[in-house]
């Protein structure tokens, strides 16, 4: 590796310990930047995650190659911008799996949301896929997001949007969102107590798991029968 291309690393490597506000992922560039590790580095920064396939998924770590609070709040920015030019209020469920950060990633995108005045359902314990698509719609909202890399190992994990069917988004809904996150250059961002206080933020109500519950029970006794 020649001295302009680790002088770019440097450079992409500062750009983001600035910007990132998770101190873990910072402090693993830090620690890759002083000990001049530019494999590492460079297997961090030589590409962007991308948003595709309805979502974001890569290794958890520092850098714009990996999945962390930086590149979650830029996403979300994107899908913020999109919904404020799809609906008049629009509104969002999110739900998180038991992957590393998967509860951090959730709140962090639920404040980008209401810092630009999405409304913000928030599950406060673990919930998998159908629960989240079960509640978005019982809330009427108008998309959902899942914090989970699925199949993946568990140095993964992942960001998936749905829309207002329950379903991952799809066209024209995906490649709007993805058009909105390509073009975002900062994203903003709301502390807790503000969001809950303006009304932006809250837990997604208890009836909604006891509905999901009954629903599903009713289901499987029309199946089975009596």
């Amino acid at each position: 590796m020649d001295q302009r291309q680790k002088a770019e690393l440097r450079a992409k490597a500062e750009a983001y310990i600035a910007a990132e506000t998770e101190s873990v992922f910072r402090t693993e560039v830090e620690r890759a930047l002083a000990a001049e590790d530019w494999d590492d580095l460079n297997d961090r920064f030589y590409t962007s995650l991308a948003f595709g396939t309805a979502g974001l998924r890569g290794v958890i770590g520092g850098g714009t190659n990996r999945i962390n609070t930086l590149n979650v709040s830029r996403v979300t920015q994107g899908l913020a911008d999109y919904l404020r030019s799809a609906a008049v209020e629009p509104s969002v469920a999110i739900a998180y799996d038991s992957r590393h950060y998967s509860k951090e990633f959730a709140k962090t995108a639920a404040l980008v949301l209401a810092a630009n005045k999405v409304r913000v359902f928030l599950f406060d314990e673990l919930h998998p896929v159908p629960m989240l698509s079960f509640a978005l719609r019982r809330l009427g909202a108008t998309a959902g997001i899942v914090i989970t890399a699925s199949h993946n190992p568990p140095k993964y994990n992942g960001y998936k949007v749905y829309w207002s069917d329950g379903g991952q988004v799809t066209p024209p809904h995906d490649a709007g969102i993805t058009e909105r996150v390509a073009a975002v250059k900062e994203f903003r961002t709301i502390d807790e107590a503000t969001a809950r206080t303006l009304g932006f933020l809250s837990d997604v109500p208890p009836e909604v798991d006891s509905d999901y519950f009954r629903t599903v029970l009713s289901s499987m006794r029309r199946k089975i029968g009596p």
